[in-house]
């Protein structure tokens, strides 16, 4: 009798475990296919994972429905690469699979391109009324180019909204697309300085071959430009790359430059798409189109077929970790993805991560160094301003107003950094010393003045602000402390003529609003930034020739091990947006502690030989990188909930080579009324401390927890808080 045929398929589903199911006669399946299934009453999608398996004794097994594709969704080295994924990182294998399709595809839709509709015009003018501005200017937008496609217009600012309502007036019609004209030709390969050619020089010559670089290049280095001549010099025109960015904001100034170059062949990745553009997108990548894909974090993780260069720019930020759900390290899967691609991995940064850095030390990647400055620009000079017993206003030293009026009267623009968004960080009454708290958080409401609202910037909890303190009823209600919108308001009290553009996660919700900034900026003219870290990223502002920052203190005192290096890293990064053009940049850093060698040394713009101090206190404390670390993080509704959970856990984690810390809360323990702790496991062999996490999984998901309690584990974690 023959043995029936079985396959074993992952589901998007937050479980640990695949699930086998017949194959019917004559399905020919491929791992990584997309196939529906039966799931109790429900027909689901899922991915092949696995096909011949022994069939389990004595269960009778479903049969799978059907294919979705003659094909696999997910190519062997993008299957590869995430069954490492989802053991490296200790997640269900089915989510893991599922984060490389688009949304589109998750929930069962054909993996085809959506019809884009072209329009033209049906009538010589049109009958609208004087005030329908948009719709006017629609319809002549469509007049000019006949045939031209929804997407087109929608790119050129119009709503699909009114494309529909043109068309039920009978003033425009459905008909065949525009024959388009021939692409632009690209540009040559940027032009390179002589230290831009010697670092060139040493990039890695073969794209078939594994290689993995760090490009250690000061702000304002050209490091971009770099990549921009490596691809032009080294990819051919029928394969793909993949330069990653960390956040969507840099993604527009990023996009232009490269498009500039490489005009259509460039596609994006980011949350910000919508399903059909994401679709469209990962069908192109999956049909082996040579497209350069500039994207965040997630796009590693995409179906490539013919990946021949890796590009990570800014590599050391935090924002390449997931912080929820699938926690993986963008950079650390793109290292890995090269591998298993035979291609190079490019890792840029003016502040390499300490990780990166040490690597670079003992000879895993190869080092470029990039220590000048593009063009005529040169390093701005760094000064700590000590504003100890010095009189504020918002945080803001009478020396640094005074810098800032200089600046600006010389018709150059100063950049405020300030690290909080909102007006105020706390609301305090001065009379019972009562201060607002978030009723479901450990922390602190933050006042914002311009919706009079108290905010938590971590469950999201609101309320309105009250003039009069809650518990006294006393009007010596006041806040304390400075945000993004007090420093706004303090500086337009000084320089009333002046614009004052605020760039924090407030004033950028709106779409668009990001790129209005940012085009605003390079007219040149004089204008004071103030922003949070959106302002210390990659941002090239040629007329900025003084950076401020308002309180560096923040890193120095952390419990979080790894809080000087982001400080050094932020300050580094938002002191290199002065004096990128051909005027020279200074940068005031107000401290309270000016004699801090960490400090110090910062102002002579060594990042290096900071770097080599972290990791020699690094290696003295045995913490990463000379060990590996993993937290196994529980909430629950009761803290002794929690570390219960955690202290069962202990005993079972405890092996030689494993070092223990806790169960101990977590710095903030409570966040949106759900209690945290932590059990942190530290080991010198990371293939031990990836057994001991099985185990501990496995036994969590044997175990019967109480509905309430949760558990995640964080391998590398960024936070160790």
């Amino acid at each position: 009798m023959t043995r029936p045929a079985i396959a074993r398929i992952a589901l998007n589903r937050p479980l640990r475990r695949l699930f086998d199911y017949l194959i019917p006669d004559g399905l020919e399946l491929a791992p990584g296919q997309r196939v529906t299934v039966p799931f109790g009453r429900q027909t689901l999608t899922g991915l092949v994972v696995e096909i011949g398996v022994e069939p389990p004794p004595g269960v009778n097994l479903k049969a799978i429905k059907g294919t979705l594709e003659s094909w696999p969704a997910l190519p062997d080295n993008t299957f590869n690469l995430l069954t490492w994924a989802s053991d490296y990182y200790q997640h269900p294998m089915g989510e893991c699979l599922f984060t490389a399709l688009p949304p589109a595809l998750r929930r069962g839709r054909p993996a085809q391109e959506k019809a884009d509709e072209s329009w033209h015009p049906a009538t010589t003018e049109a009958a609208l009324p004087a005030n329908a501005h948009r719709q006017v200017a629609l319809f002549n937008a469509i007049k000019e180019s006949p045939g031209i496609s929804s997407s087109a217009l929608v790119k050129s600012g119009f709503s699909r909204a009114q494309i529909r309502n043109l068309q039920q007036k009978k003033l425009i019609a459905e008909g065949a697309k525009a024959v388009t004209a021939p692409a632009t030709k690209d540009l040559p390969a940027p032009t390179l300085s002589a230290a831009q050619q010697a670092a060139s020089a040493q990039m890695p010559e073969h794209t078939h071959e594994f290689s993995a670089t760090l490009l250690y290049g000061i702000t304002g280095s050209g490091k971009t430009e770099l990549y921009l001549h490596y691809l032009k010099t080294h990819l051919k025109a029928n394969e793909q790359a993949l330069v990653l960015v960390p956040e969507i904001n840099l993604t527009p100034q990023t996009l232009a430059r490269f498009r500039r170059y490489f005009g259509d062949r460039i596609q994006v990745w980011h949350s910000a798409l919508n399903d059909g553009e994401r679709l469209n997108t990962w069908l192109k990548i999956r049909n082996g189109e040579p497209v350069i894909l500039i994207g965040t974090r997630s796009a590693v993780l995409l179906p490539f077929s013919h990946l021949r260069t890796i590009i990570v720019d800014e590599e050391h930020d935090s924002s390449y970790k997931q912080g929820e759900g699938f926690r993986y390290s963008g950079r650390d899967v793109a290292v890995y993805r090269a591998h298993l691609n035979r291609c190079p991995v490019i890792l840029g940064s003016a502040t390499p991560s300490l990780e990166s850095w040490h690597n670079a030390q003992q000879g895993k990647y190869q080092l470029i160094r990039l220590e000048e400055r593009a063009g005529n620009a040169k390093p701005p000079q760094l000064e700590l301003l000590d504003i100890r017993s010095r009189p504020l206003e918002a945080g803001l030293s009478r020396p640094t107003l005074n810098s800032i009026k200089e600046t600006l009267a010389r018709g150059e623009q100063a950049l405020v950094f300030v690290n909080r968004r909102g007006f105020a960080p706390v609301m305090m009454c001065f009379d019972c010393g009562h201060l607002e708290e978030c009723p479901r958080c450990d922390t602190r409401l933050t006042y914002h003045r311009r919706d009079h609202a108290m905010r938590c910037h971590h469950c999201d909890y609101q309320m309105a602000a009250s003039h009069t303190c809650p518990k006294c009823q006393s009007e010596n209600y006041k806040p304390v402390g400075q945000g993004t919108e007090r420093t706004e308001d303090t500086l337009a009290e000084h320089f009333p003529d002046m614009p004052i553009v605020r760039v924090d996660r407030d004033s950028t919700q709106r779409k668009g609003s990001i790129q209005a900034i940012l085009k605003r900026v390079n007219t040149g003219e004089p204008c004071i930034l103030v922003g949070t870290q959106m302002l210390a990223k990659g941002h090239d502002f040629p007329n900025v020739t003084l950076v401020c920052v308002v309180n560096a203190d923040g890193g120095l005192f952390s419990v979080d091990f790894r809080a000087p290096e982001q400080m050094i890293q932020t300050l580094l990064q938002v002191s290199g947006r002065a004096g990128r053009g051909d005027k020279p940049g200074k940068v005031l850093i107000q401290t309270c502690h000016s004699d801090h060698p960490l400090l110090t040394n910062l102002c002579r713009c060594n990042y290096a030989a900071i770097a080599d101090q972290l990791l020699a206190e690094r290696e003295t404390g045995a913490l990463p990188p000379y060990r590996a670390m993993a937290i196994v993080r529980a909430e629950a509704d009761t803290m002794q909930n929690s570390l219960q959970l955690l202290d069962t856990l202990k005993p079972m984690a405890q092996s030689p080579g494993i070092e223990i810390w806790g169960p101990l809360p977590a710095v903030i323990a409570r966040k949106a009324d759900r209690h945290r702790a932590q059990l942190i496991l530290c080991s010198d062999s990371r293939s031990h401390l990836n057994r001991v996490l099985t185990q501990l999984c496995q036994h969590l998901d044997q175990a019967r927890l109480p509905s309430s309690t949760r558990w995640v584990v964080d391998v590398d974690p960024q936070e160790t808080g």
